[in-house]
């Protein structure tokens, strides 16, 4: 009976109508403007109900993982279509109408409980590319025309990975790069955004074997003065790539040590840089690395970059930076927070209990968690841990939070929810 009050209460709610601020963030892809889950919004609220804070809820005619993406008045998201068998691209507006919708993937199949929608777009304010899990890569302009297909599959050979394939594109300029890690192949490719066709590829060096060889990650565009790399991680190995021909540029190994091998040791947490700090987390019960630049060669050692190496990792959720402070959260509801320049624990503290597969979020001086069912919790920004607020959605997500517009945007397997202050 909760659950329906809520759902109704946010239908009816859905005729509230919040007007834009002009100024607003804008979030393009999987974890925001800079790539690494960090706002710059304000005024945002810490929790929410059916009774207050929820501007609208907007039911999906599919389900996935994806995070939506935000420019001005446009909201963008894939789904995945069970009736269909396919995977299709929406447009939405602020007010949570859905403008369009196209398909783009003519595969929808689901294991883990993800599906083929599990890749996050991508836009650069005047069109959108969509990727899904089995290779299908499209461009299409804000009205909804296709401008151009691909299957990347039919040229870089078949995505086979144990789960669905997640790795999100990230766009930089008019390059398009994608990582493609899996049971066949290690690859890095730079593709052309107006067309598709292939400006480089580079094909990664590994000796990892079984679950290992594969990567559910997404790169990490680094673009600190004298650090422009693209971070790729997979493989038992993190690697940094020059953007202008993909040529390996340095490699942390040790993240699956060879003398306790694990073949089971899949990559799904990403890469992350900011403050000067990058934090490259690992898999199950292994180990997260801080690195601070200049990289070259192999990192093994403070005097090439290594600064630090803590015994806990996220295994699923990426890691958080903000402020000098690592925020790890646990795929158990632990959030565990580090020093970013010395890696010293600050704080270990369950946070909620459950499942957690979203990345955490910083915004309006709070980091956000959110749990594989639906629970949200605020907790305030700093080295005393502190509750801040605690949301209960009532349904499964495994999607990251989108801010913008003065809102948060969350996606569940249901439905699109927009939250802010009313």
């Amino acid at each position: 009976m909760r659950h329906t009050i809520w759902i109704a209460a946010v239908l009816c709610a859905a005729a509230f109508i919040v007007p834009r601020d002009t100024a607003a963030e804008n979030w393009p892809n999987w974890r925001g403007p800079t790539g690494d889950g960090v706002s710059l919004e304000t005024n945002l609220p810490a929790d929410w109900s059916a009774e207050k804070n929820i501007l609208w809820r907007r039911e999906l005619p599919g389900a996935a993982g994806a995070t939506p993406i935000v420019w001005e008045d446009r909201i963008f998201l894939t789904a995945g279509l069970p009736d269909k068998e396919a995977v299709a691209l929406l447009c939405l507006d602020l007010d949570g109408e859905i403008l369009w919708q196209k398909s783009f993937a003519d595969e929808n199949w689901s294991r883990g409980g993800a599906n083929a929608a599990s890749p996050s777009p991508v836009t650069d304010g005047k069109h959108v590319w969509a990727f899904a899990s089995n290779g299908d890569l499209a461009c299409y302009d804000f009205k909804g025309d296709e401008v151009w297909a691909l299957d990347l599959e039919s040229r870089y050979g078949r995505i086979q990975v144990g789960f669905t394939f997640a790795s999100s594109p990230v766009l930089d300029g008019d390059k398009l790069y994608l990582q493609l890690i899996h049971a066949r192949d290690s690859l890095v490719v730079a593709l052309d955004k107006s067309d598709g066709a292939e400006i480089w590829r580079h094909k990664r060096a590994t000796d990892a074997r079984g679950e290992s060889k594969q990567s559910y990650a997404s790169s990490f565009l680094w673009k600190e003065p004298g650090n422009e790399s693209l971070i790729v991680h997979g493989a038992d190995y993190a690697t940094g790539h020059a953007l202008k021909d993909g040529a390996e540029l340095w490699r942390l190994g040790g993240l699956n040590p060879r003398n306790n091998y694990n073949s089971g040791f899949r990559f799904v947490s990403s890469p992350v840089a900011r403050d000067g700090i990058v934090v490259i987390p690992t898999a199950k019960n292994g180990s997260t690395f801080g690195l601070k630049g200049p990289l070259k060669a192999n990192v093994y050692s403070k005097t090439t970059g290594l600064q630090w190496k803590v015994g806990t990792t996220t295994d699923v959720p990426s890691p958080l930076i903000y402020d000098g402070l690592v925020y790890i959260c646990r795929i158990n509801g632990f959030l565990i927070c580090v020093d970013g320049e010395t890696g010293e624990e600050v704080y270990n503290v369950e946070a909620a209990r459950g499942d957690y597969r979203s990345s955490p979020v910083y915004a309006d001086g709070k980091v956000f968690l959110i749990s594989r069912r639906g629970i949200v919790t605020a907790v305030k920004a700093g080295r005393v841990y502190e509750p801040a607020g605690f949301s209960d959605m009532g349904e499964t997500t495994s999607a990251s939070m989108a801010v913008s517009n003065g809102r948060l945007y969350i996606r569940t397997y249901k439905a699109l929810y927009a939250v802010g202050e009313n």
